[in-house]
């Protein structure tokens, strides 16, 4: 083959450093943008961050008169936390919280050793997955030397007697069994004497699972009454001790938009504005800039535009959170107002559409990105549901199907719980075509048991 030489014509898209930068920045979230910042400051020195004056008690006051009558969710608002703009103090750990009172305990010092190591070896759950020997046998070189010998049966029995002592009950169980009976530990009366012996049986407990109260009565010998408060008294038991600690680490939310209301023509009116504790504000330094401009400034003019680009792609992404966030807030008035039965549907290519981006644009700048509201605080992307069709033609929003799912089984006789059918043959009532098998996908993701769970004495 003759090898030639050849012109061609072709388009590309090609992004600039500038336009990159700018995308990037719209994907992250703001933990993530106030990092990246940090760095910023760190690499650059013509840039600068100003502090920002401290606006809170009166954005807090103006949103309690704003929102007052509105009722709150369960999602974090205003209320439970006041302080939105900041971060929670640092959590305390299972672990940190056990040694604390290993050490208001009166031991020897390879008793206390021994302890911590098995403080040490507890999971996030609060269980002791290992048998004593695999962490004796870990350890048990070491004692030897500090200690001259190794740790004994009775020495290790102590070891996990005075952690199963310690709080939260339940802490330092090698079982799900023994966890639960470690907190019926000392409990007197008829129902804890009960969920002792049904938690020391396997069959017991599965059968409590299945709700085969009949066959639970004829094992434990005892009437539905006493069933009853003793079913009560193991649902009041907690799994997973350790939980508490692990929930205790979620960081706040920091919402990038606030929502407000406004009076117009006589009717209420739903806004966003920024979050302004979220807006970082961003300047470059006027000496640098000084001598730049003079010709002294060297090299440093590079550092100089990219500044300059740092703080323009900064307010066109909050420029860009606050278009979509009010194209969104003017969809689903009635949201702000009623709550999530009233949620529209929603989908991307109709707020594209409005604010004229492209629906991926759209997409990253719900991803990661609050609103505060008086129903809580909501990722954007929240606020976008698929729909179900109406005998009328319309259409209804799933979140609004979920929340009326979760409303009537809130409400359900507990004797004789809905089943998903019945779900369905409601909302055929009210006029909305929901299959049964669409009522089971929304319930089991709002994690509501089937109707043979539910099902209570």
């Amino acid at each position: 083959m003759k090898t030639t030489l050849g012109l061609r014509l072709s388009h590309h898209l090609a992004l600039t450093p500038q336009l990159q930068q700018s995308i990037r920045l719209l994907q992250m979230s703001t933990a993530e943008l106030e990092q990246e910042i940090e760095k910023w400051l760190a690499e650059n020195p013509l840039l600068e961050a100003e502090e920002a004056p401290d606006r809170r008690p009166q954005e807090e006051a103006g949103l309690a008169e704003q929102w007052a009558g509105s009722p709150k969710s369960s999602h974090e608002s205003l209320d439970d936390a006041s302080d939105w703009a900041s971060q929670r103090a640092k959590p305390v750990s299972l672990q940190d919280a056990l040694h604390e009172q290993a050490m208001a305990l009166t031991l020897s010092e390879r008793d206390r050793v021994w302890l911590d190591v098995l403080i040490d070896s507890l999971d996030d759950d609060g269980y002791l997955r290992e048998t004593l020997a695999e962490i004796e046998a870990a350890v048990g070189e070491e004692f030897e030397e500090v200690f001259h010998r190794r740790l004994d049966a009775d020495e290790m029995e102590l070891g996990i007697t005075l952690l199963q002592s310690m709080e939260p009950a339940g802490v330092g169980a090698r079982s799900l069994s023994e966890c639960l009976l470690l907190q019926l530990r000392g409990r007197p009366g008829v129902a804890a004497d009960l969920a002792r012996r049904l938690i020391a049986v396997p069959a017991s407990l599965e059968a409590l699972a299945r709700k085969d109260f009949t066959s639970l009565c004829k094992i434990l010998g005892c009437d539905r009454a006493d069933l009853k408060s003793t079913q009560l008294l193991i649902q009041s038991l907690n799994p997973r001790p350790g939980k508490e600690f692990l929930d205790n680490e979620a960081q706040t939310i920091i919402p990038d938009v606030i929502a407000f209301k406004k009076t117009s023509a006589g009717r209420p009116v739903w806004q966003v504005r920024l979050n302004q504790s979220a807006v970082p504000r961003l300047s470059v330094n006027p000496v640098y800039a000084g001598l730049i401009a003079k010709g002294d400034g060297g090299s440093m003019t590079p550092q100089l535009q990219e500044a300059r680009w740092m703080i323009k792609n900064i307010q066109q992404r909050f420029d860009t959170i606050l278009r979509v966030s009010q194209a969104i807030a003017e969809e689903q008035q009635l949201f702000f107002e009623e709550g999530e039965l009233a949620m529209k549907p929603l989908v991307l290519r109709e707020i594209a559409q409005r604010c004229e981006l492209h629906e991926s644009t759209v997409s990253r700048v719900t991803t990661n990105k609050y609103m505060l509201t008086p129903k809580g605080t909501f990722e954007l992307k929240y606020f976008f549901t698929s729909h179900v069709a109406t005998h009328a033609g319309g259409t209804a929003s799933s979140t609004a199907i979920r929340a009326r799912i979760r409303q009537w089984i809130g409400q359900e006789d507990p004797r004789k719980p809905l089943s998903d059918q019945q779900l369905a043959d409601r909302f055929s009532q009210e006029g909305i075509q929901v299959a049964r098998r669409t009522i089971a996908k929304y319930r089991e993701a709002l994690r509501i048991d089937p109707v043979s769970q539910r099902k209570k004495l």
